[in-house]
């Protein structure tokens, strides 16, 4: 970034009164601008990332980050349009659509030598050879009005008679869409959940038993969460615990079920920009996010699971049911399809 000096009123106030007193002293000298760094990130991301994690790394790195909160498969297009001169210098997204990243050369591989936390990552979360990581796994489960319910112990509770018109499901085109189709696929099949995601007919076929009971499917979740505070809804599926436990905190009628058939682990990765500017800031950046200190203060935001071996699971991470992970390159190379299915079957 070119950088440019600038007289201030200030320093042309010292300036005049130099000269007045017929000295010959030179101004002081103007302390340079911090870095700048773009970092594409999730919308619901930003509000903790400027409370918990940016403050940290800025002050530590004497720089400036700038966030982009978007969707991911918004800042996928955006590095697709600037892939000749990308303006990004890292990505935080989900694992599918980084796989997409991966398949179209916008990503480059993480280096252990500059990104020395990647051995501290916890088994599963360091992807296809280290293209990117893991750096918290944020769960979701059933969040439910208080009002309605005392705790959701299943989700076959979706399906009960008694909840006619008062659930809520995100859409297929949200990832958190994708634990209502897995959930659906075991209860169907009675199958692992490692098998039964593959049985994407079972799952349909459970989720247009479902549909007396929806009150609407959502694509943009803080409108749908809005309803289920207010009563109108009593159960939305596949919420995530960095927007419901905050909320239940701050006194919204609201809770997060982790129900025993098992939670989903969302997966939220960083990855460096193929040819972004500012390597080094990047990979400091992504080595901090992987490391003990972010991670440790960021969970306390998000109520999500740690990936960094040595940073232990926070207030509001459930450790008795199964957190389950699936097949996401499954997911990647079928979620078109599914999606379409879905908005025609389901949503229609």
């Amino acid at each position: 970034m070119t950088q440019k000096t600038l007289i201030t009123r200030r320093n042309a106030i010292k300036l005049g009164a130099g000269a007045v007193a017929g000295t010959l002293a030179m101004p002081s000298i103007l302390r340079a601008a911090p870095r700048e760094m773009v970092v594409g990130c999730a919308g619901g991301h930003v509000g903790w990332m400027e409370k918990a994690v940016l403050p940290l790394f800025e002050a530590k790195y004497d720089c400036k980050i700038i966030l982009e909160g978007t969707k991911s498969s918004v800042n996928l297009e955006k590095m697709r349009s600037n892939k000749d001169k990308p303006y990004l210098s890292v990505v935080m997204m989900d694992d599918p659509v980084l796989i997409l990243a991966v398949e179209e050369n916008l990503i480059e591989k993480l280096e252990p030598g500059k990104i020395a936390n990647m051995s501290a990552i916890k088994g599963g979360a360091v992807h296809m050879d280290g293209m990117w990581a893991n750096y918290q796994q944020p769960w979701c489960g059933i969040a439910f009005n208080t009002g309605a319910a005392s705790d959701v112990p299943s989700w076959e509770a979706l399906w009960d008679p008694a909840y006619k018109g008062k659930v809520i499901i995100p859409s297929l085109q949200n990832t958190e869409g994708l634990w209502t189709l897995f959930f659906a696929a075991h209860l169907a099949t009675g199958k692992p959940l490692e098998e039964a995601q593959y049985d994407i007919d079972a799952a349909f076929g459970k989720l247009a038993e479902l549909k007396d009971n929806l009150l609407t499917i959502y694509t943009k979740m803080p409108p749908s969460f809005n309803l289920l505070e207010q009563g109108e809804a009593s159960l939305l599926a596949g919420s995530f615990s960095s927007i419901a436990i905050p909320r239940k905190l701050e006194g919204a009628p609201v809770d997060l079920a982790a129900p025993k058939e098992g939670i989903g682990a969302m997966p939220s990765g960083i990855a460096r920009v193929l040819g972004g500017p500012e390597e080094e800031l990047a990979a400091a950046f992504i080595n901090e996010m992987l490391g003990p200190d972010l991670q440790a203060a960021m969970i306390k935001e998000t109520f999500a699971l740690p990936t960094n071996t040595s940073v232990v699971a926070g207030e509001g991470v459930p450790t008795d049911v199964k957190a389950f992970s699936p097949d996401w390159a499954a997911v990647s190379k079928n979620r078109r399809e599914w999606i379409e299915r879905f908005d025609r079957e389901i949503a229609a």
